[in-house]
């Protein structure tokens, strides 16, 4: 009669941007209970964007989910013995130190089960009965912890960190979007990629579970960059005419391509990749981020792609409370909260 509704804010800490969205269980349906976003403006700091956020929001939690990403994470989709969740916990510190380029000491790690088989030899054989597939996450311990001051620091208690391209698939998840059907003799899967200011986030998600997951080291900045060298602006104007490009579309559109092309060829990439190593058919790419909303992108990743690509809205399926929302303003920005909403997503496992 008197149950508390639980709360968590999912605050993306961009290099660009800091975005914020809180989602409230209420009963067992979630609902975005609140959001803000701030630029950091050229030498401006994070601190002072996190402060402005939650200054905005109004939001109702003090708990956050943060995450994590960039060169000092690793993701890797590893085979070992089949063994019980807590042998699993206690070998993988010893495993892992054939894949990580760290010592373990300096690490924070974890590791999950997955319900897909290993994939198959060179021989065509899959793998054997007595083997499971494990994706492990790590990351260096100084990242964490500056995190976690940070956002101490304001005040707010952190619950849980999470790395980037698991939080698109937390989002995905959210959302209740389905993949396609798959032939008879064919498994298929789809690509989450998510195109940020300095990198793209790819998990390629197969009956619901990452298989595959990259960072790569392109973005919407790069794309910035190209358009103000071509234009002849500075990086400020640059940015502002690649966001409202009125008439001059065709413009934009030929000096990003360069950035386009190289960003499609490394997506394919790993696409190939991911489909050779684990037998299966990526049959659409899902595009969210910031970056996508440049003039053509879309149409020019799948045109090179030579797949179905389209973007997909990380606020579908979700109610939006309009009493603390400014909906047209979370709205305008929903492309790009596909890893915030990913991390409130949490909010269901608190």
């Amino acid at each position: 009669m008197f149950r508390k509704d639980k709360s968590i804010v999912g605050l993306d800490l961009g290099s660009q941007v800091v975005k914020a969205v809180e989602i409230t269980l209420e009963g067992p349906e979630p609902v975005i209970t609140g959001f803000a976003r701030m630029e950091i403006p050229p030498g401006g700091e994070t601190a002072e964007a996190i402060a402005q956020v939650f200054q905005r929001g109004k939001f109702r939690s003090r708990n956050v989910v943060t995450s994590v990403s960039g060169q000092s994470v690793v993701v890797r989709y590893i085979t070992m013995v089949e063994m019980s969740d807590a042998e699993l916990r206690q070998a993988i510190r010893f495993e892992s130190d054939k894949y990580l380029p760290f010592d373990s000491d300096e690490v924070v790690l974890d590791c999950q089960r997955l319900k897909r088989k290993p994939p198959s030899s060179s021989d065509g054989e899959t793998g054997a009965n007595d083997q499971m597939s494990v994706v492990l996450a790590a990351c260096r311990t100084s990242l964490i912890e500056e995190q976690m001051r940070e956002v101490a620091e304001h005040g707010l208690t952190p619950v849980a960190v999470d790395v980037d391209v698991f939080a698109l698939a937390n989002a995905w998840e959210l959302c209740g979007l389905e993949e396609n059907a798959a032939a008879e003799d064919e498994e298929q899967a789809i690509a989450l990629v998510d195109v940020g200011a300095t990198r793209t986030s790819i998990n390629v998600m197969c009956d619901g579970e990452t298989c595959f997951s990259r960072e790569i080291g392109i973005g919407g900045a790069d794309m910035t960059q190209a358009a103000a060298r071509r234009l002849g602006v500075e990086a400020v104007e640059a940015e502002a005419i690649k966001r409202e490009a009125e008439g001059r579309e065709a413009e934009v559109g030929r000096a990003i391509s360069p950035v386009l092309e190289d960003l499609a060829s490394e997506i394919s990439l790993s696409l190939d990749y991911v489909e050779n190593r684990e037998g299966l058919r990526v049959e659409e790419v899902l595009l969210s981020g910031g970056g996508v909303l440049a003039p053509g992108a879309v149409s020019f990743v799948e045109q090179t792609l030579g797949r179905s690509v389209r973007t997909w809205n990380p606020l579908e399926g979700l109610r939006v409370s309009p009493e603390r929302v400014d909906v047209e303003e979370l709205e305008a920005s929903a492309s790009s909260l596909a890893v915030a909403i990913g991390l409130a997503s949490r909010v269901r496992a608190a």
